[in-house]
């Protein structure tokens, strides 16, 4: 049986595939970003319905959190075996930019279009769970949980949801970076079982999960049930809005996203292992 890549093979592995995922059509990127985002949103939306009463009660809080990286973490698996582009596993790409195989327009290019379909994709699976009545369960609980984990993103500082996302995104790039190096299917899904559950259970931030999570909210606040059945006013729900979501949640932890995985993982590898020849 073949063994795991050493770190330097991983390496030159990725910076190899990333070739040609960066020169893909625009149409090809546009659909696997989809089901990308599709794939992450169905993951999140089962880790709020398998935990909701959990997060309720301070002293369950913590097997809540636990719970929900349990439930979430089939989405990067997902992504990885099924074949998708996620944005956030795109940022290994900046290796193809830094070994000089792709520009930095095609780089650009490629994330553009990954992170539009990706949102595309976790959009439209928030929509039909307002359509198909899941959120009603439990007296609507499961809508009002929807609503406080949107609020919560929101509400969070500039700072703590830059910081929240660098360390989320080191975990998801660590999670792609070991399954590049596995031989087997079992491999792959035991790699990015880990950094996933992780990262999760420690309420990080990633941009394409909140592309699920906070639209899902926004659905959900216009439901007046779901809104009684949270406890909050219309004053607590005021910033639970696009705008704010775009401006105070999804940008930062863009931002974040990019320099977790471009730094502590590619450059971090790739200054380890690459020699001055080929910088």
């Amino acid at each position: 049986m073949q063994e795991m890549l050493s770190p330097d093979k991983i390496l030159d592995k990725l910076s190899d595939g990333f070739v040609a995922r960066s020169k893909a059509s625009s149409r090809k990127l546009l659909i696997l970003s989809f089901l990308a985002g599709a794939f992450i949103a169905l993951a999140a939306q089962a880790s709020t319905f398998a935990s909701f009463n959990l997060l309720a009660n301070k002293e369950t809080l913590g097997i809540g959190k636990l719970v929900q990286g349990l439930a979430f973490t089939p989405g990067l698996i997902f992504v990885l075996i099924a074949g998708a582009e996620l944005f956030t596993g795109n940022s290994l790409m900046m290796i193809s930019k830094l070994d000089k195989k792709i520009t930095g327009k095609e780089l650009l290019r490629s994330w553009g279009l990954v992170y539009l379909g990706n949102f595309i994709g976790s959009v439209f699976i928030a929509f039909l769970m307002l359509k198909s009545g899941q959120w009603n369960n439990a007296d609507a609980m499961v809508g009002a949980r929807t609503i406080l984990i949107a609020n919560g993103k929101v509400n969070l500082g500039l700072g703590q949801a830059l910081i929240l996302s660098i360390l989320c995104n080191w975990l998801v790039c660590l999670a792609v970076w070991m399954a590049t190096g596995a031989d087997s299917t079992i491999g792959k899904m035991f790699c990015a079982f880990f950094p996933i559950s992780l990262f999760v259970t420690s309420g990080f931030e990633h941009s394409i999960a909140n592309m699920y999570y906070v639209p899902a909210g926004i659905f959900a606040k216009s439901v007046p049930e779901y809104v009684a059945a949270s406890g909050l006013t219309d004053v607590a729900l005021a910033n639970l809005n696009w705008g704010n979501f775009i401006i105070h949640n999804l940008l930062p932890v863009t931002i974040g996203n990019i320099i977790g995985g471009v730094t502590f993982v590619a450059l971090a590898y790739w200054l380890a292992y690459r020699n001055k020849e080929n910088k």
